[in-house]
């Protein structure tokens, strides 16, 4: 009896976050976020992440949040994701999930420098990874960095370099103006909890907890799974899995880094 009360409860909190995702969506009532006082939107906005799939995996409720409200969104991927040889094929992957995200083919770039070689225990230098970064904010007046915290939420080495890598370039770069913000990492049990994490997570931003700031709701759920079957070497039983239950797939939180 107790079992069967966990299980309606459960599927009572799944259908409910479902909803409020779907009744969001629909009003528009979601707050403007990551401005400076006034009304967010077309912003010039760089998302940095480490391998293909990174950004439909982690990153698709920021993405389409910031599509919606008329930013102009770049991708810098680090790696070509070579780690099995397949780099040349995860690459053409990532340009097909672009698609499906609506970021044009031509802004999203995807490195293959030899000392960014994907792989778990290849340490990527936070110079050479400021450096990279600082071009593409030069060559594409880019105001707003987004990319992983200093966990970066799986727990990957090079997850975790990026963010070594933007940090490094706040602390070196005179382009003040720009701003960047981490994805917030959570805990095991959140990040698999589906759709149900919105209400914790929106609570967190409410008041601040952790430092975080915002929450994106994922206006288009489904766009999450269609882009990340355009990964087909990566989309394997356990991935499909992932990508159903992971909360980052419903709502990503975001947080200054200062």
């Amino acid at each position: 009896m107790e079992w069967l009360v966990i299980i309606v409860t459960v599927v009572v909190l799944w259908v409910a976050s479902l909803f409020k995702i779907l009744h969001e969506s629909l009003s528009a009532s979601q707050v403007e976020v990551l401005n400076d006082g006034g009304v967010f939107c077309k912003r010039n906005v760089l998302l940095v992440i480490a391998h293909p799939d990174d950004e439909s995996m982690f990153f698709t409720p920021t993405i389409n949040y910031l599509s919606s409200r008329g930013c102009n969104l770049h991708i810098l991927c680090m790696s070509t994701g070579n780690a099995d040889g397949i780099g040349n094929v995860r690459k053409e992957e990532l340009y097909l999930a672009s698609i499906v995200l609506k970021v044009p083919q031509k802004q999203v770039k995807v490195l293959d420098h030899p000392d960014l070689q994907d792989g778990f225990g290849k340490s990527w230098n936070s110079k050479l990874l400021s450096k990279i970064i600082k071009e593409e904010i030069v060559n594409c007046a880019i105001d707003l960095v987004i990319t992983f915290d200093n966990y970066g939420v799986s727990g990957h080495c090079n997850h975790q370099d990026v963010h070594q890598g933007v940090r490094k370039l706040l602390q070196d770069t005179s382009h003040k103006e720009v701003e960047a913000w981490e994805l917030v990492s959570t805990s095991i049990l959140r990040k698999y909890s589906g759709p149900v994490d919105i209400w914790l997570s929106l609570l967190t931003a409410k008041f601040h907890l952790s430092g975080v700031a915002h929450c994106f709701l994922n206006e288009h759920p489904r766009r999450s799974l269609a882009a990340m079957a355009q990964h087909r070497s990566q989309w394997v039983w356990f991935r499909k899995i992932f990508v159903s239950f992971s909360s980052y797939t419903y709502i990503n939180c975001v947080r200054k880094i200062n």
